[in-house]
Parts: structure tokens; sequence; C-alpha cells
């Protein structure tokens, strides 16, 4: 048996274990970074530590607070929160004292909240601040079995006419009861940890799905304590690295980068406020983050259009750079993939010297000067946009898996990653590719079930234990996975031709630097139509040299010139396409899509169906006069 078989066999039954040992191995080694607004409110944050004996003191006094309030294993503690220290800290309480996380996305409104407070039967809410709670206050009536709303940040909490008598309370005063609880039973939280089975409930993570009610999906301790070892052993994180965590911890690719730190013990800096992240990199260094493809695609589009603002002369040089990072990229991809050596013919590299200094050093630079490794899930990246940032020495690192999956089932393999896969399977973890294409998996890291929906369980997970993922892939044959759509995405036009819209749209963004979101349409079909949103600072910043400037996003989309603009990267797009999958006409819309408008989710995967049916009246004026109208 191989040492890794042996780590994932010999896996303790939680991550709660697995944090006790962490402390007891580096009570010292700094655990985490967050950033405190600066005293005067004004210039960049402090940042401060916590070191690991540090963070198990708030974790064992979170733990204790809910035993205190009477929380018993499985029970369901909800917590509504963006990404920040607290969160990981109370996620890591709610496991220490056997109890299961409900995560709910801040963003979620208050209609959203109650049912998954409801169909969770959550007992206590944790909520971030005076918003959340007014959430909660508004659908309390709904909400009988909510004991107890404990508030991380009590500024602007006053009390209301209609709370119950102890209703409220802040985690400040969670923490000082579980103090009081363990001065007089010191072993009250580990006693907790040793009980905790591997098939315990620990999460409760709600899909945000592109379609009706999200559904709970249920994963064990079991499950986190895999991802901590199967990640952990593939060798992509050490006990060195300083990890820039800011995706929503609600999430489960946010959630199971907690995992495998907890397992090595390096550093992580967390903030999820995502109008930081620019800021942030340079001063928390990091040597890997995780991201999902917006981000990439919009750093590209941002490097592209300052070079555009330089000048033609910089915006050539833009041009060249970046078609020799992915020459370089393929070249020693492809070279990697037959000899196991990278290299690149000497004329090639000369070249890459060159554009390095130019300008892949400055995108290095922008990212912090570290970073060894990204990792990018979610949602496809852009091929064109990963061999860019491949050949510019930001190694992007795609991977693969479901909420279902607890997230990570798939990872490109350090040096011998190759982009537009999205790599190999977790040790552990079994895949096979069903007739119609459907990718199946099975393995320690699949859910037990959908809460309160067996039906919707059948429709899934089999009895042997393999579960249907919902997307169509290829395997090559040495075990590398490329997706090429989700299964009920798949266009068929009345042609009887078949296009996967994701490849498509994937292609568009790496030809047009403009774009923000696009979506493909043209199932039953004669041809295919696309709704183009395109991102506002870069297109303003167009606008500017283009004669509109001082005009507002939606003037400067109705404008002929970025219509005409756009159609010249429509028309670049059909030239590398098939005949059926080309897009015949297109409407750019008078704003960008977003989460406020329910048009992505909250790890910003396009909403097709509230999309189409948002613009329909686009949709079908570009269909009309066509035979099939």
């Amino acid at each position: 048996m191989s040492d890794t078989q042996t780590l994932i066999d010999n896996r303790p039954p939680s991550v709660a274990a697995l944090f006790i040992d962490r402390v007891a191995a580096t009570p010292d080694g700094e655990a985490y970074r967050y950033p405190v607004p600066s005293a005067s409110g004004e210039g960049p944050d402090d940042w401060k530590s916590l070191s690991w004996g540090q963070a198990s003191e708030r974790v064992y006094a979170i733990a204790a607070g809910l035993i205190a309030l009477g929380v018993r294993p499985e029970e369901r503690v909800a917590l509504s929160s963006a990404t920040r220290v607290e969160w990981i800290l109370i996620d890591l309480g709610v496991m220490c004292a056997g109890a299961a996380t409900t995560t709910i996305y801040p963003s979620t409104n208050a209609e959203e909240s109650a049912f998954i407070l409801a169909d969770s039967e959550s007992r206590i809410l944790i909520a971030e601040d005076a918003e959340q709670l007014a959430k909660a206050r508004e659908t309390r009536a709904d909400l009988p079995g909510l004991a107890h709303v404990v508030v991380i940040d009590p500024v602007g909490v006053e009390p209301a006419e209609g709370d119950p008598e102890g209703w409220i309370i802040t985690l400040a005063d969670l923490e000082a009861q579980g103090n009081e609880l363990l001065a007089k039973t010191p072993d009250a939280v580990t006693e907790r940890v040793a009980a905790i089975t591997a098939d315990q409930l620990a999460t409760l993570i709600y899909t945000s799905g592109t379609t009706g009610r999200p559904k709970g999906v249920r994963l064990p301790h079991d499950n986190w304590s895999y991802m901590a070892k199967a990640t952990v052993s593939t060798g992509l994180i050490n006990a060195d690295d300083v990890q820039y965590l800011w995706l929503p911890l609600a999430h489960v690719f946010g959630k199971v980068l907690t995992s495998g730190q907890i397992e090595v013990g390096h550093v992580t800096a967390v903030d999820g406020r995502i109008d930081k992240i620019i800021e942030n990199l340079p001063v928390v260094q990091p040597t890997y983050m995780a991201a999902v493809p917006r981000i990439f695609e919009k750093v590209y589009n941002g490097v592209a259009s300052k070079a555009r603002a330089g000048g033609g002369a910089k915006y050539k040089i833009f041009q060249w750079a970046a078609g020799v990072a992915r020459e370089y990229a393929k070249v020693s991809q492809d070279n990697f993939r037959r000899t196991g050596n990278a290299s690149v013919p000497f004329a090639l590299g000369a070249k890459h010297k060159v554009a390095d200094a130019l300008v892949y050093s400055k995108i290095r630079e922008a990212f912090g000067g570290r970073l060894r490794a990204c990792v990018s899930g979610s949602a496809a990246l852009a091929p064109d946009i990963g061999y860019f940032f491949a050949g510019a020495g930001v190694h992007i690192l795609e991977g693969y898996g479901l909420t279902e999956t607890s997230a990570a089932s798939f990872v490109n393999p350090g040096e011998a990653y190759r982009t537009g896969t999205v790599g190999k399977p977790l040790p552990g973890t079994e895949v096979r590719i069903a007739d119609d294409g459907e990718i199946l998996l099975r393995g320690p890291g699949v859910m037990q079930g959908y809460h309160n929906l067996p039906d919707k369980t059948e429709e899934v997970l089999e009895s042997d234990g393999w579960i249907h993922t919902g997307d169509i892939g290829e395997l090559s044959a040495d075990g590398y996975l490329r997706i090429t759509d989700r299964k009920k995405d798949l266009i068929k036009t009345s042609g009887g031709k078949y296009v996967a819209p994701a490849e498509v749209e994937g292609q568009f963004k790496a030809v047009c630097p403009f774009v923000s979101n696009i979506l493909v349409h043209g199932a039953d079909r004669n041809f295919c139509t696309a709704l183009i949103a395109l991102d506002g600072p870069t297109l303003l910043g167009w606008a500017a040299e283009n004669g509109l400037e001082g005009k507002s996003y939606a003037e400067v989309v109705a404008a002929p010139q970025t219509v005409e603009l756009i159609d010249g990267y429509v028309k670049r797009l059909n030239e590398g396409l098939q005949r059926w999958q080309t897009i015949k006409k297109f409407r750019l819309l008078p704003r960008d899509l977003d989460v406020e408008h329910g048009e992505l989710t909250p790890s910003l995967k396009l909403k097709r169906p509230v999309v189409e049916r948002e613009y329909q009246g686009l949709i079908d004026e570009m269909y009309a006069g066509s035979r099939e109208a």
C-alpha cells in the first residue's frame, strides 16, 4: 500500500480531531492573519495574527458556549457572514461541539434565508452584523425553532420590540459563557470531539443552484477529514505556504481550503472583501490562492485595458507578449507531457525573456511576487486565458468538484498541470464516464444525500456510491479530465447539431478583452445567438478615448461604435468555430450581470434560465424574421 493511501486510510474521524492535533504540534506557529482597519479609518489596514494556540482558545470558547446554550451533537448552527477570520473560528467551534454548520451567504435575501433556517432546523443563527440580524427578525414568526441569534459585530445592534428575552447575544458573550463552562468542566469540548464519528453530520451547504429552491447537501465529518489528507497528499501545499483566502466560505470551494491548512499548519490570510484583493496581494504576498475564473478574466482584461490606454505602441507590445506567453505555455506543457522536461526552443525562450522583462514581471508583482500557483474552480477557465497566465509565470491549476463531493475531486498536479483540463482525481476518488458522456464519481468526498429530499438524492446518488455530476467530460489515456459542458446546458439546434455553450463562451472571453459575461443561446433554433455584458471599467476606459467620454455604461453600450467594436471580436471568434457553432447575431446588455439581480450565483456562475427569462425580448428580436419565427 502506498504512503498516500495509508495516510488517507488512517485519517481521523473529523477535522475537529485534526485541529486538536495541529494545535498540540505547533501551538506557537502562526495560523491566521486578518485585517483591522487603521485607528484613523484612513490608509491601509493593519494586519494582526493568531497563533494556533490563540485560535484554539477562541474555538474552544465558542464550542463550549454552544454547549452551554444546549446545542447537541449534529444539531444545526447556521452561520451567515462574509469571509473573515471569525467565520473559520466559529465553524471549527461548531464542529468541536459535535454540531453541524448550516452555511448561508450574507447576500441571501430574508425569504430564502428563512427557508434555509427552517429546512435545516437550525437552533442557533450566528449573524455577522445588524443587517444579517434584521433578516432573522423579519422572518422570526416563521422560525419557532430558532432559539438564539449570536451577533459577531454588534455595532448598530439595538434591542427591538418583540425580541424574546435573551434571543440576541454577542459572539463575545457566547465566548464568555463558554469560558465559564470550561472553568467548571475543562474537558467539555475534548469529550465532544472524542465522541465524533466519521458519519456524523458536520456541514449542511445549500446549493445556490441555477433553478428552483436550494437543496441542502449533507456532508459528514469524514468528508472534510478525507479532503484534508487527500489535498495535502497531492503536494500542492506545504507548511511554509501563505494562503490568501477571500472566497465565500459559505461556498464549498472556500470551505475546503480550511481543511488542508489545518493538516499542514501553514498561514492563511483571511479577508473576504473582493474590492480589497488588488490592495491586499502585495501586503499578504501569498504563495498560493484559490479563485474563480471571473477574477482571472478581470485581471487579464485590466492588464489589456491598461496597455491600450498607454497608446498604440504599448498595446502592440502587450498583444505580442500575450501571444508569446500562450505559445511558450503550450510548447512547454506539451514537451513536459512527452518528455518530462518543460524546455522550449532557444528562439522562443529568447522572446519570452524579453516579454518577461516588459510585461510578465509586472503581472507577477501585482500578485505579490511570491505566488507559486493559483487554484481555479467553480467554473471553466477559458484555455487561452489559462495559457496566457501560465506563460507569464502565474500558474493556474484548474480543479473540479461539486458541493455534493466536498468541492475537490480533481486537481491539476503541480508541474505536470495541463491548461484546459481539471487534472487528475484526488487519491481515493474514482471516476468513470457514462455512455452519454456524463462524469460519474465515487469516493470518501461524496455527500450523504440531500437533506429531507430522499427522492432527489436517489436521482443523483446510486446505491453503490456513484454520484452523477450532471457534467459532460472526457478522460485522457493518462487520467486527465476535461469538462466540456453541463449536461443540461448542451444546446441542440433545430438542425440537429449539438453546441456546448460554455466552450463557445470561454473562447469569446479569451478573444474579447471587454466581455464580462456572455450567454450563448440556440436550443431548438436554426442558428446561435449571444447576449453579451461588458466589463464596466474596461469599457468606460475605451469610451473615454473614442468620443464617448462622460457617457453612462448604458449609453456607451448603445452607441454604434461599441456595437461595431464587439462585432469585430464576434467575427474573430467565429473564425475558429464550426459553422453551426457560430454566433450569427448578438445583443449587448444595458448593464452587467450580477448576484444582486439573481443572474449569477454567489460563486459567480451564470444562471441561464434567469438571464434568458429577463432578456427574452432581446432573444426574440434576434430571431424575428428568421424562417423559424
